[in-house]
C-alpha cells in the first residue's frame, strides 16, 4: 500500500488574520431625504413654501434612521435650505450628513474604523477581506490601510485561499 500523505489545510493553520469591513457596517436602516420633492416645478426651492412644508412634514419617519440629505434635481439649491433640513432631522435620526447614501456608509464605517485598536494587528499577517455581501467603498478600503499599515508585518486583499499580496514590511 502507498504513504498517502495527509492534506494539510494551509490557510486554517496560519498565523493570517482576517478583517471583513462587513463587521463595521453601521446598524439602522438607511434612507435618503431628497429636497428636490420640495422644489417648485422641480427647479427652484422657494423659502418661504419650503419653510411651511417642513413644518408640516412627518419627521417621525426618520426616528432612529441614517439619513443622507441631498439634492438630486439639478437645481441650485441654498446651503441654509440643507441645513434647516439637518434642524428638523436633529433628535430625530440616528444619523445624518449631507451626501449620497453610499457617501453616508462610508462615513458610518470611517467612524466605526476609528475604533480600531491598531496594536492588535501589530506585527501580524493582514488579510483585508474583499467579497461580501455589502457594497463597501474604494475609501473605506484605504483608510483601512492608512490605519493598518503602520502595525502590520503584511497586508493582503481578498481570501485567504486566493489572496492579492499588497505590502510587507521588510524589517532588517
Amino acid at each position: 500500500m502507498e504513504n498517502i500523505n495527509p492534506i494539510i489545510n494551509k490557510v486554517a493553520s496560519s498565523d493570517l488574520i482576517t478583517l471583513d469591513l462587513e463587521v463595521f457596517y453601521p446598524s439602522g436602516e438607511t434612507v435618503v431625504f431628497d429636497l428636490k420633492n420640495f422644489l417648485f416645478k422641480g427647479l427652484v426651492l422657494k423659502e418661504k413654501d419650503f419653510r411651511e412644508a417642513l413644518k408640516i412634514f412627518d419627521w417621525s419617519q426618520y426616528r432612529n434612521k441614517n439619513v443622507a440629505i441631498c439634492c438630486s434635481a439639478d437645481a441650485i439649491v441654498p446651503m441654509w435650505a440643507f441645513m434647516l433640513v439637518a434642524v428638523n432631522l436633529n433628535g430625530v435620526a440616528r444619523y445624518y450628513r449631507f451626501g449620497t447614501e453610499s457617501e453616508l456608509i462610508a462615513d458610518l464605517l470611517f467612524q466605526a474604523l476609528k475604533k480600531i485598536d491598531p496594536e492588535e494587528y501589530r506585527d501580524k499577517k493582514l488579510l483585508v477581506k474583499g467579497c461580501g455581501d455589502k457594497e463597501v467603498a474604494a475609501s473605506v478600503y484605504v483608510e483601512v490601510a492608512r490605519i493598518l499599515l503602520p502595525v502590520v508585518s503584511s497586508l493582503m486583499y481578498g481570501e485567504a485561499c486566493s489572496n492579492v499580496p499588497l505590502w510587507k514590511n521588510r524589517k532588517g
